[in-house]
């Protein structure tokens, strides 16, 4: 067979292998990982997305001569050389995807008029948090240790996660009961367990937009998780998230691997309870030794398992235990003049209301949307790249995210993209004049500056990622929610595994990880070692 190139349109013409070692049915970060860690091991794959652009939540879209990231926001400890999410994307790209350093300020939290900074370093975190609330720091100092311990126990937690199922039965509880100690308690209960100042509290759980629950309903694991993976301060990748496929890519080509674009499978063929191949939309069949779902466990259990299938290892009611993390609403912003000339900076905010806890916050605006805002994220990806003015001169760019159930915007759902009529475009107006509002607020010179913006909703999501209700974070974060042995790579099906963020936790960080205890699982190798 004639090699093909890596990324090309599955409606054009291409030339294709009889057989694969592994078909990977999307191609998100975990998917890309297990890709491409599987090439190194020797094996040809397949990767197939329905989308007509590589990368899930990694993909860039262009609009009006700008260009934005679509999922990639910041990721931690890529500046520390010998941590292994560093090694792990050098690893999968060859080196070859670099990385800029957001600074000393990598978060913002502002709570009404009040802005408190997260330092890079966690002696500079201490610091900063130990000045503004100086009574607590004893219980700022018993918070680290725990962030620290509940990361450290993590780490068998989710080595477990590749064993076979024999293994795991014999040795597997033991594994995963010191981190299930942290994991099954709330945020708030560990955090009231240490102070009952609120204002405390409400700024060390400033971040939890990036796993999308509260306090009272997040997993401390979770939370320690993300708290920990940004200890290290935030980076962004030279050139955009866009060159996270750009430099795997090579990869797969190398091995005459392949990602297929404009690929939709309709569903996972199996025989004798054994996954041998794929059956596209247009009723095209690719066949493979195993193959590798990254589309999330509640599109594969419900929609690319056959019925009977799904039925005779009871998949349905695994899913129906676990629920889909939050929706959001996204504004992409093209501002007129460079991130230099408009003052941009390089640390995100996160803004919060005045008034009452993150969840009672979330509980008045579930119940009207008019309500403020639960959280307004603003990132300044123009301000992070230092090669963006080599591709956009001129011109900036900023994305404004905050929660947005999935009922506000359902009714439109059976719409067309780009067609769904002037109430949608009246309703996405209302919401994107709000966070253009809360903007304006901290940074007043970018006014006049505005360009152009267009509104993502939930069912924006639904439409290019294929998540059933438009989250952002596959499942919910909940303490219940790694209680379930079933999140894992192995299936009841044999030559069928899973990846992504279903079976970590939330984030691109957590799904390159997946990716790496996919392609464990399935070479049974200690790949961490061999890193």
């Amino acid at each position: 067979m004639n090699q093909i190139p890596t990324i090309q349109s599955y409606k054009k013409k291409y030339q294709t292998h009889d057989h694969y070692d592994t078909i990977i049915i999307g191609s998100g970060m975990g998917s890309l990982t297990a890709a491409a860690v599987l090439v190194k091991e020797g094996q040809r794959v397949l990767v197939l997305e329905r989308h007509y652009t590589a990368g899930g939540f990694t993909h860039v879209f262009k609009r009006r001569g700008y260009e934005w990231d679509v999922g990639i926001h910041y990721i931690g400890e890529v500046q520390r050389p010998n941590s292994l999410i560093k090694k792990l994307f050098d690893y999968v790209t060859d080196g070859q995807l670099k990385w800029a350093d957001m600074g000393e300020v990598y978060d913002r939290i502002v709570i009404g008029d009040d802005i408190y900074d997260y330092k890079k370093g966690v002696t500079n975190f201490k610091t900063e948090m130990i000045e503004a609330f100086p009574q607590e720091a004893d219980a700022i100092q018993k918070y680290i240790e725990l962030v620290f311990l509940a990361n450290k126990s993590a780490k068998n937690f989710y080595l477990e996660k590749a064993m076979p199922p024999l293994m795991s039965k014999i040795s597997g509880n033991f594994m995963r009961k010191p981190f299930l100690k942290l994991a099954k308690q709330t945020t708030d209960e560990v955090l009231r367990s240490l102070t009952q100042n609120e204002r405390l509290i409400k700024v060390l759980t400033g971040q939890y937009g990036d796993y999308g629950l509260p306090p009272k309903q997040s997993s401390f694991a979770m939370h320690a998780a993300v708290v920990r993976h940004y200890f290290s301060g935030g980076s962004f990748p030279i050139g955009g998230s866009s060159q996270i496929v750009d430099t795997i890519a090579p990869t797969l080509a190398a091995t005459n691997s392949t990602i297929l674009i404009s690929a939709e499978v309709d569903q996972v063929l199996i025989e004798k309870n054994t996954a041998v191949g794929v059956k596209m939309k247009d009723g095209k069949e690719f066949r493979a030794t195993r193959i590798i779902s990254g589309a999330g466990i509640h599109i594969t259990y419900k929609k690319l398992i056959p019925p009977a299938i799904s039925a005779k290892h009871q998949l349905i009611q695994q899913v129906q235990k676990v629920k889909p993390s939050v929706a959001h609403a996204c504004l992409y912003i093209g501002l007129k003049g460079t991130p230099e000339a408009l003052r941009l900076p390089k640390a995100n905010y996160w803004i919060y209301p005045e008034k009452g806890t993150h969840d009672e916050i979330i509980e008045q605006y579930a119940k009207d949307i008019n309500a403020p805002f639960p959280v307004v994220y603003v990132s300044f990806p123009a301000a992070k790249d230092p090669d963006w003015n080599n591709r956009y001169h001129g011109k900036s760019t900023i994305d404004i995210i905050t929660l947005l159930p999935y009922e506000a915007v359902q009714q439109w759902e059976n719409s067309r993209w780009k067609k769904r009529g002037e109430e949608y475009e009246a309703f996405k107006e209302e919401i994107s004049q709000r966070l253009l509002k809360e903007l304006f607020r901290l940074e007043p010179q970018l006014e006049d500056k505005i360009d152009c913006y267009e509104l993502s909703t939930p069912i924006t999501t639904k439409h290019f990622v294929n998540y059933e209700t438009g989250e952002i974070y596959g499942l919910d974060h909940s303490p219940d929610r790694f209680n379930h042995k079933f999140l894992r790579p192995h299936t009841p099906i044999k030559n069928f595994y899973l990846t992504g963020q279903d079976i970590v936790t939330a984030g691109v960080g957590a799904a390159l990880f997946s990716g790496l205890i996919t392609a464990a699982a399935i070479t049974k190798k200690n790949l961490i070692a061999k890193l």
